[in-house]
């Protein structure tokens, strides 16, 4: 695509590296085919070529964002699906992250928009305040028709839904010893996930120990920016990357890691990313970019380990890859491959590459689109007519959770259970059940 990008422009890192994502597209429109939104709405500015466009068009201008144009970004889920697709190698993950952050520095929402991202920001990525969210949102819960009737406040009445009725109590966060140890991983302590499902993070840590790990946690490691990095606060999430650099460079340093492992593709994608982030920062680059060579999705760790032999027989599991994990990390076979060699049936479902929803916030910030995404996934899931669904991803866990009849886990509670671990909880009621 060709672009008319001054030299004043281009001497901005951020421009020339947008400047050459946006010259690599050759408007094929390969990627419109897997597009999650264009596939709903049918509107080519609601596809990536589309937002290329409009990207572009914002860039190369330096002009104001105008709401037509944020609407056709704040669409985008980010899944990612349309690099898988592209032929040309188009990075439109590092374009749009820089169209919403010069959005978010160029534009004025309205009241209520502010509002809602700065209390998502202001809560998601902090534990014990998303936690107390919850609980509030429990006495709020009976407000949630009143509050779905009115477009504004829709995406509060979609927050009121997704949270759960009951909290599990929070998980001790503590290093755990391997009785022989081949090596020492340190496993990202995560915001959202520990809240949500904190039996992810025990089955992974009873998993490694007994691949022969020790497992560790960093302290000052805090979230890991994804959160805000796509609500475009790039301050914000640049922070939150130089923290946890600088926590796990601590590690590094003492006694080496051979990992750091996320158990949430969604944050597994982001941190892979610091390298690119921080590449302009002469004090993190290097530190920054060795942290993301260590950076591994647990299965991608796992399919490289010997693990105790498999006692499961035949249960019938769906695996829905989370689109940071296929498409953002590119870890689509090692999932499927442990579940398997633990002796579970897989299967996956039609339209396996689409997003389910969820995207981070994206279902609390568009409802509508999300939910239909939703429900389109659990029917392709529903004809698997599995035991169990298995995701990797606590956001996808959650989304899918919302519209399928099967239990939703993540695949290291079902390979924690495959070879010596408690059965998931939401497997045994499903089980009794039936």
């Amino acid at each position: 695509m060709r672009t008319e990008f001054s030299p004043a422009q281009l001497a901005d890192p951020a421009m020339a590296a947008s400047e050459a994502v946006i010259r690599k597209c050759v408007h094929c429109g390969f990627c419109n085919a897997t597009c999650p939104t264009y596939l709903l709405l049918g509107d080519e500015l609601d596809s990536p070529r589309g937002r290329i466009y409009l990207m572009k068009d914002m860039l190369e201008t330096e002009r104001t964002p105008t709401a037509e144009v944020v609407k056709h970004v704040d669409r985008c889920l980010s899944c990612l699906s349309c690099m898988t697709t592209c032929p040309s190698g188009v990075n439109y993950m590092h374009l749009v992250d820089h169209a919403r952050a010069y959005i978010e520095r160029r534009y004025r929402r309205p009241p209520h928009e502010r509002a809602l991202r700065a209390l998502l920001a202001g809560t998601l990525p902090y534990p014990n305040r998303f936690r107390l969210a919850l609980r509030l949102a429990r006495l709020a819960r009976p407000a949630r028709p009143l509050l779905g009737g009115v477009a504004a406040l829709r995406p509060l009445a979609s927050m009121l839904a997704l949270a759960p009725r009951h909290l599990a109590r929070p998980a001790p966060t503590r290093d755990a010893k391997a009785a022989v140890a081949k090596g020492r991983v340190v496993l990202l302590q995560g915001c959202v996930e520990p809240v949500l499902r904190p039996e992810i993070r025990q089955a992974a840590i009873r998993l490694l120990n007994r691949a022969g790990y020790d497992v560790c946690f960093a302290p000052g490691e805090a979230c890991c920016g994804a959160l805000v990095h796509h609500l475009g606060r790039e301050d914000a999430s640049l922070a939150a990357a130089r923290r946890n650099v600088d926590a796990w460079s601590r590690l590094i340093d003492a006694d080496g890691l051979d990992a750091i492992l996320i158990t949430a593709s969604g944050c597994g994608t982001t941190i892979k990313d610091y390298g690119f982030m921080l590449r302009n920062d002469p004090a993190y680059a290097e530190r920054a970019a060795r942290v993301s060579a260590l950076a591994l999705d647990i299965s991608e760790f796992l399919v490289r380990c010997e693990l105790p032999a498999a006692e499961q027989t035949g249960l019938i599991v769906a695996y829905q890859p989370p689109c940071s994990l296929q498409h953002g990390q590119k870890v689509s076979d090692a999932p499927v491959r442990l579940l398997r060699e633990a002796g579970y049936t897989v299967r996956t479902p039609a339209e396996a590459h689409i997003c389910c929803g969820s995207a981070g916030v994206y279902n609390i910030l568009q409802p509508d689109i999300a939910g239909r995404l939703g429900e389109r996934k659990s029917t392709h899931l529903g004809r698997l007519a599995a035991d169990v669904i298995a995701t990797g991803n606590v956001g996808c866990a959650v989304q899918i959770g919302l519209h399928a009849q099967s239990p939703v886990v993540h695949t290291i509670e079902l390979l924690d259970w495959a070879t010596g671990g408690p059965a998931p909880a939401a497997v045994t009621s499903r089980l009794e059940a039936s």
